[in-house]
């Protein structure tokens, strides 16, 4: 970890800290309805608030486009945050300007202020230089602790760690060596989880993920496309059928770089797609013409058991199977909790990431004793990609 300022570089004793936080929280009728976010960052928020920090928050919350938008506002925030943080944290209507800096003006040490939706700037977006500047004006640091957003190059993930001392909040910090130790120095062999429904959003994650692991499981409708394309017959399953070639070619990617791609032997198959649909689990060569696949059977299940029994990383996106949906979720509920119980047992680094792996984890249970679980989306599917993040590359000690 040593090649990123951390937290552990910085002096922060009485100095303004604008620390980059993500708040993109559901909410319901003005109440957060999921902390998960809130719950993450609090470690970094009381290590510098107990520093004697003035820790000044930036954050951005939807999507309104450069312009303040009321129903946008960070606002209704505050009072979850200031339970997670077991102390008040007070509110400025604007992230810039002289409302942003009488609210900075009047903090002590230790205090904790929340600025509005950074978004309802343009040059957030835009990472303008003359953004980052009246940001910059409020802080003597900053401290990165949204990973989240670091696939984002905006002024107050980027830009702002370009103009002030920057250093990785525990949060990020965590995540990097999480990902770090998964994809980029990790203990072998490696077995890559990938699942959902569509090959055409994933083809730059399973293009770069066989060059990088020893296995690679493919669960889900994208399983389908796989299977089509040795040319399976999958009657009316979800299937991207003008994708064959694609699959094709990242099966031949795999065997060049000498990545063993397992795919489903037997199927669970239903007419409809329903909860409690009548099903049968049949072999992958029998799914008749108005069958569709919708998890994987216990054969498939039993093997994908067997190549965590001999991994020493694992990484996970996505579910088997249609999880959602009883008694379909079988396949993905038995290998995480196999994958969670050999991770308890510490014979297995496990990180997952991405918005329906994390629902599928909970489901089963397995969440919370996976070594990680990123709640980061599209910057943990682009670094699974490959691509540069432009918010950690920023923090990187200059060598």
């Amino acid at each position: 970890m040593s090649a990123f300022r951390t937290l552990d570089d910085a002096d922060v004793a009485g100095k303004r800290t604008l620390v980059r936080v993500d708040l993109n929280v559901p909410m319901k009728d003005g109440h957060v309805t999921d902390t998960t976010r809130i719950d993450r960052i609090i470690p970094t928020l009381k290590e510098l608030s107990d520093k004697g920090a003035r820790v000044i928050l930036l954050a951005h919350f939807g999507r309104p486009k450069g312009s303040v938008n009321p129903e946008m506002s960070l606002a209704p925030v505050v009072p979850a945050l200031s339970e997670a943080l077991g102390k008040p944290v007070t509110f400025a209507a604007d992230c810039i300007g002289s409302v942003a800096e009488g609210a900075v003006a009047a903090l002590s040490e230790g205090d904790v202020l929340l600025l509005e939706n950074t978004r309802f700037h343009a040059g957030e977006e835009k990472n303008e230089e003359t953004f980052i500047d009246a940001l910059a004006a409020n802080g003597d640091l900053f401290v990165s602790d949204a990973f989240s957003a670091a696939h984002r190059a905006h002024a107050s993930t980027e830009g702002l760690a370009r103009r002030l001392p920057a250093y990785a909040g525990r949060t990020m910090q965590a995540e990097i060596e999480a990902l770090e130790s998964a994809l980029g120095t990790p203990k072998r062999p490696v077995l890559a989880v990938v699942g959902g429904a569509k090959v055409s959003s994933k083809i730059d994650l399973l293009e770069n993920l066989v060059s990088k692991v020893d296995g690679l499981v493919i669960g889900g409708g994208m399983a389908n496309t796989f299977l089509a394309a040795q040319g399976v017959a999958v009657g009316k399953s979800l299937c991207e059928h003008d994708l064959a070639d694609t699959a094709s070619r990242i099966m031949t990617k795999a065997a060049d770089a000498g990545c063993t791609i397992i795919l489903p032997e037997d199927v669970v198959v239903a007419r409809e797609f329903a909860a409690n649909a009548e099903n049968e689990t049949v072999s992958k060569d029998s799914v008749s013409e108005d069958g569709m696949i919708l998890d994987v059977g216990p054969q498939s299940v039993d093997s994908v058991k067997a190549h965590i029994d001999t991994a020493a990383t694992l990484v996970w996106n996505g579910p088997l199977g249609a999880f959602e949906v009883t008694p379909f979720d079988r396949a993905t509920v038995a290998a995480a909790q196999h994958a969670a119980e050999r991770t308890a047992a510490g014979s297995l680094l496990t990180v997952a990431g991405g918005g329906d792996t994390v629902a599928a984890l909970n489901h089963a249970g397995a969440g919370d004793h996976f070594s990680y679980v990123s709640t980061a989306g599209g910057a943990f599917l682009e670094w699974l990609e490959g691509k540069p993040l432009p918010g950690v590359d920023v923090l990187r000690k200059a060598d």
